[in-house]
């Protein structure tokens, strides 16, 4: 280590004018890397600067190279790890945390131990030293101490002994000493003379010095004199001190006891003054005013007044406190409260069950002024006397709650009979409305009012009975081929799923349905909504939620299980009540809905997009209310209902039969989808069940599709293509007018096929009125195929131009155009009046015809060049053909 603090300081630090103090070779801690290693230095130039050098040996040969330099007074912290076991480890605080891992732990100790030294004499201890042994950190000598740093002497040595020893010369010394060498001239050549005699001037300065002291001895006395008189003073100032101080604790004392004295006094005003807020608390709530008692006793529950009164003096009553029971006198005025507050719960619950009960039986007497109209009865004035009571009621719930509990239960009872009789009436009417007024709406529906077991029999056999009505298919009238003339008659609709004849129904009745079910929901909307909002008015059920509601499954459990199974919150209490009360809307929205969709099964698209609506804008207004749940539950039974129509038209689709005798034409069920489009899109415009439609569209058109190729392929009378162009053309000038975006791509699907088969259709017809020709020009192609030269195949016997001559003759202008006038009516045979496709036909005709004779005679150049054959008519001669025929047909 010696022989590397000599390089270092010759190779690194000696050129830059420092002088190396301490050095200890490390490596970083945690990490496998070449050491380097640590030095401590001074500069040799005032101001003195300490540096911590970094110094690592070259890669590539023996000399070290600096690596990074901080200033010592940058460093904040050294961390030794452990000051009691040895430890190679310690840490450097500068801009951040450098960890070493030292060769041993004698060179950390001595490190720390310069790095110390440096602190104390340069820096003022600004450094801390932490868990470094107290051996290490020795005090350095008082005089080394009092030397400022900038006058400190430039370190001699190379090690920390020199660094202890030397002491540098103050200006002052150095400027008496050179004025004292000017004085001696042979300071310098005789130092011996010198030197003795400095030891002589020096022997006569202590003889003065002496002689000095020893004349001032008189000085001397008189100042001990003088400090023996102040030391008698001081003693006397000490008496005078102490007696104040004991004058002083007596007074403290008497200021202690004083203090004490007002604590305990404001103790007892603060005492008196809550025993007299208790006291006058007392007097003001354990106290009614007679007013009161007799509100509570004899007030009327059926004047505004007298209920004012009762309110006022209910909340006077509630506001009267249960404490201080051990006091007779309050026990006394707690024991009237009692018996006011049950004698007026008495009351209040009495009253309002006849409220209840009278209420129920007097608007029985008004349901025959709602029969003739679909209309429901309002309760609006009775929820308007009954709120009346609502602060009562909300009294009754924190003072009596199971008289709060029973009068919630009777107000159940009694108003789910009343809804129950006006809804099951209401449905009634909308029944008959929707039927008719045929012989067997009437038959079915007895005019109103009517007994309520026989509306219950009824409504239970026709409740029963809807799934049958909804899902019976196998009686559906099976779909036959007629001729166009009675196809428009047979059926307006592509299902006939009731038992009426779909020919009886049209736009008007549909439009009539849709009025009436909309009426049906528009008024079970409001009374529900009005019911709802009044049962959390009066009942106070709208504030927060509770642990103990005050109707625990209003009367569907015995009273001991309803604190057992208490709801979780107030509105599951407001939907339960709701529940109760108007439990038969659902049933009778399902019998309904089963009605009208036997009725007419396209209803349910009505029903569909009404019943979305309502659910659409109950769910804005409280997604949780009975309301939102109730038409939920229904809404999935329509959309059950469309989805077995449209389950119903796909059957009926393929259970379709064709005759055997006429032509097809344009399928029945291709007519019906048009006309179930145009409805639905009349129907769900702007509607919130888009998605249902267009999912219901591409199933159908599916089913179309799939059994026009059925029809066709089993088609006898009418050719396959005829079958397929004529309907493919209907369904996509359907799809191109309606512009049903989710059926786009079945609409270019249409229309490829439609194109397909017309083109099928035209080549297939074309062959027969040139038969030979065409069977002839076949032979010479295929020859050409085979591979004979086109000019040689004049010379194939079978191709001779002799032969080719005769075929040609064989089809004179005025034989080709019987034959046309033959193919022409032939196809006016395939084709139905519905699509007018004749011409279409006839022009795709003329363009093949017309290819076909550019064709015969571009082979007849080709392959008999010079031969001066060509056909026995033109082109021009084929037009004239054609538009004659055309027109006299």
């Amino acid at each position: 280590m010696t022989a590397i603090k000599h390089a270092l300081q010759r190779d690194i630090f000696t050129p830059n004018d420092e002088r190396l103090l301490g050095i200890v070779n490390v490596c970083k801690a945690g990490k496998k890397k070449k050491n380097c290693f640590l030095c401590a230095t001074v500069t040799t130039e005032r101001p003195v600067q300490v540096k911590v050098v970094k110094v690592k040996k070259s890669d590539k040969g023996d000399f070290y190279k600096r690596q990074q330099t901080w200033e010592l007074r940058d460093l904040t912290e050294v961390d030794a790890k452990d000051a009691s076991k040895e430890n190679p480890e310690f840490d450097l605080h500068f801009e951040k945390v450098y960890r070493w891992l030292a060769s041993s732990t004698a060179e950390k100790n001595s490190f720390i131990s310069c790095i110390w030294k440096l602190n104390q004499r340069y820096l003022r201890k600004k450094v801390e030293f932490v868990n470094v042994s107290s051996q290490l950190l020795e005090e350095l000598p008082k005089a080394e101490e009092s030397v400022p740093s900038g006058e400190s002497q430039s370190v001699a040595g190379g090690d920390e002994d020199a660094l202890d020893d030397y002491q540098e010369l103050s200006t002052r010394e150095e400027q008496d000493i050179e004025s004292m060498m000017e004085m001696c001239e042979y300071a310098v050549s005789n130092a011996e003379a010198f030197a003795e005699q400095l030891s002589r001037e020096l022997q006569v300065l202590d003889g003065a010095n002496i002689q000095s002291i020893m004349a001032s001895e008189k000085q001397v006395n008189i100042l001990m004199q003088l400090l023996d008189e102040a030391l008698g003073e001081v003693d006397t100032i000490e008496g005078k001190l102490s007696s104040y101080e004991e004058m002083l604790q007596s007074v403290k004392e008497q200021m202690d006891q004083i203090s004490q004295s007002n604590r305990l006094i404001q103790i007892s005003n603060t005492n008196n003054g809550k025993l007299l807020d208790e006291i006058q608390f007392l007097v003001n709530y354990m106290d009614l005013s007679k007013g009161h008692i007799r509100a509570l006793q004899e007030g009327d529950l059926t004047s505004p007044k007298g209920i004012e009164a009762c309110i006022n003096a209910s909340e006077a009553l509630l506001q009267c406190c249960k404490c201080h029971e051990k006091l007779m006198a309050v026990t006394q005025q707690q024991l009237l409260f009692a018996e006011l507050r049950d004698t007026f719960a008495r009351r209040l619950t009495n009253h309002l069950n006849n409220v209840f009960v009278h209420q129920g039986h007097d608007q029985s007497s008004t349901l025959s002024q709602h029969t003739a109209e679909l209309t429901l009865p309002k309760h609006n004035p009775l929820h308007r006397d009954l709120l009346r009571y609502a602060k009562l009621m909300e009294w009754l719930k924190n003072t009596h709650r199971e008289k709060y509990e029973g009068l919630s239960r009777t107000y159940v009872d009694y108003m789910s009979r009343l809804y129950e009789r006006e809804i099951k009436d209401f449905f009634e009417v909308a029944k008959i409305k929707m039927a008719g007024t045929t012989k067997e709406a009437k038959g079915k529906f007895a005019t109103l009012p009517r007994k309520e077991s026989a509306l219950k029999q009824e409504t239970e056999s026709l409740h029963g009975s809807s799934g049958k009505l909804t899902g019976s298919t196998s009686s559906l009238n099976k779909l036959t081929v007629q001729g166009s003339n009675s196809r428009r008659s047979q059926s307006s609709s592509l299902l006939d799923m009731g038992n009426m004849s779909a020919s009886d129904l049209d736009v008007a009745d549909r439009t009539k349905f849709d009025k009436i079910f909309e009426q049906v929901l528009s008024e079970l909307e409001p009374l529900c909504l009005a019911e709802q909002d009044f049962i959390s008015k009066f009942f106070k059920l709208q504030q927060h939620p509770t642990v103990t509601p005050p109707l625990a499954q209003v009367s569907l459990m015995p009273p001991q299980a309803e604190h057992r199974h208490s709801l979780s919150s107030e509105k599951d209490m407001v939907r339960l009540m709701m529940n109760k009360i108007f439990q038969s809307i659902e049933t009778e929205l399902n019998s309904l809905i089963a009605l009208g969709d036997k009725i007419d099964s396209f209803n349910s698209l009505y029903m569909l997009v009404k019943m979305s609506h309502h659910v659409w804008t109950a769910e804005n207004v409280d997604p949780a209310s009975y309301l939102s749940t109730t038409l939920g539950n229904v809404l999935v039974t329509v959309k059950r209902n469309f989805d077995k129509c449209i389950s119903g038209q796909i059957r009926q689709m393929e259970e379709v039969k064709i005759s055997k005798k006429s032509k097809v034409g344009i399928l029945l069920f291709v007519t019906g989808f048009e006309e179930f489009a145009e409805l639905a899109e009349t129907i769900f415009r702007n509607a919130e069940r888009r998605g249902d439609l267009d999912k219901a569209y591409v199933k159908l058109i599916r089913a179309v599709f799939m059994n026009v190729e059925k029809v066709a392929n089993e088609s006898q009378k009418t050719p396959r293509d005829v079958v397929m162009m004529e309907n493919f053309h209907h369904i996509f000038s359907t799809l191109s007018r309606l512009k049903i975006s989710c059926l786009d791509a079945e609409r270019r699907e249409a229309k490829h096929k439609y194109t397909d088969h017309l083109q099928s259709y035209v080549i297939n017809s074309l062959g027969q009125p040139l038969e030979k020709l065409n069977h002839f020009f076949e032979g010479v192609e295929a020859r050409v195929a085979q591979g004979v030269r086109e000019e040689e195949v004049s010379y194939q016997l079978a191709f001779s131009k002799q032969e080719l001559r005769k075929v040609i003759k064989e089809y004179p202008g005025k034989e080709v155009k019987k034959g046309l006038d033959n193919l022409y009516k032939k196809v006016d045979k395939h084709l139905c009046e519905e699509e007018s496709l004749l011409q279409v036909v006839w022009h795709s005709m003329q363009d093949e015809f017309i290819r076909q004779y550019k064709h015969f005679e571009d082979l007849i150049g080709r392959c008999y060049p010079g031969s001066g054959i060509t056909m026995e008519f033109t082109i021009q001669d084929m037009l004239e053909y054609f538009s004659s025929i055309a027109q006299s047909h």
